[in-house]
């Protein structure tokens, strides 16, 4: 697969997501992870090689109702919209279902992810925890089977960011989710990850591919010791 125009190109980017992975795209600042993620769910096409998702083909030339969720880094919540609102908003876009079963099924997503309660407050009435729970209810509302991730982590405190690992874990097992998911966060990654590929800016390709924690205590590559140890290039030298 190569990628983007605007972003660096890829060589060989070839990987598979097996069924019940949490499956992470790590790398440094850079080497392309969000740009592969909006290849992924369909935002922009590849140049060459293609995406097939659960036997469906490549996501930008399906028709229906999208086979995954995604969550957008920052969460990406309407903000003129209350989270039920937010919720709603698919199953209103892809389902027939009348205004009472989109509302029961927009609750019932809110409190699967902790938010019960809190069907009528504004995004910015809520933490930054909040924000991510509340866009992984709406990523969840067509009850896909694989729920893409950017940076599900980032900005939060310490104990949100648990707390929301542990939420992505809890839905993994309870409802057998696959995930897919971009993240810089080494407590995550040790946690949640099952595992990754690991992308490289200079050399344009996947350069590791396996269990996380294998790869940072064993991998003979110094640039993915460095990014488990973080560590500098010039100080591991």
């Amino acid at each position: 697969m190569g990628w983007g125009p605007d972003a660096i190109l890829q060589e060989d980017a070839n990987f598979e997501v097996r069924r019940g992975d949490v499956f992470a795209i790590l790398g440094g600042s850079g080497c392309g992870k969000s740009t592969l993620l909006r290849h992924l769910i369909g935002l922009e096409r590849p140049l060459a090689g293609r995406v097939d998702i659960a036997g469906l083909g490549a996501p930008e030339r399906r028709v229906g109702p999208p086979a995954f969720g995604v969550m957008f880094q920052g969460g990406a919540l309407f903000g003129s919209m209350t989270l039920l609102q937010n919720v709603a908003l698919p199953l209103e876009a892809w389902t027939d279902l009348e205004p009472e079963a989109v509302e029961a099924v927009a609750r019932a997503r809110l409190r699967l992810v902790g938010l019960d309660g809190y069907e009528h407050h504004l995004p910015a009435e809520i933490s930054g925890g909040m924000k991510k729970r509340a866009a992984i209810a709406r990523a969840m509302a067509l009850e896909p089977e694989l729920l893409f991730l950017d940076e599900p982590s980032a900005g939060l405190d310490p104990v949100s960011a648990v707390e929301l690992d542990e939420l992505i874990l809890t839905l993994r097992r309870g409802l057998g989710l696959t995930v897919v998911l971009v993240t810089h966060e080494l407590e995550s990654i040790d946690k949640i990850v099952s595992r990754c590929i690991f992308l490289d800016k200079e050399s344009k390709r996947i350069i590791a591919e396996g269990d996380p924690r294998e790869l940072r205590e064993r991998s003979d590559d110094p640039r993915v010791r460095n990014f488990f140890h973080r560590r500098s290039a010039r100080r591991s030298e």
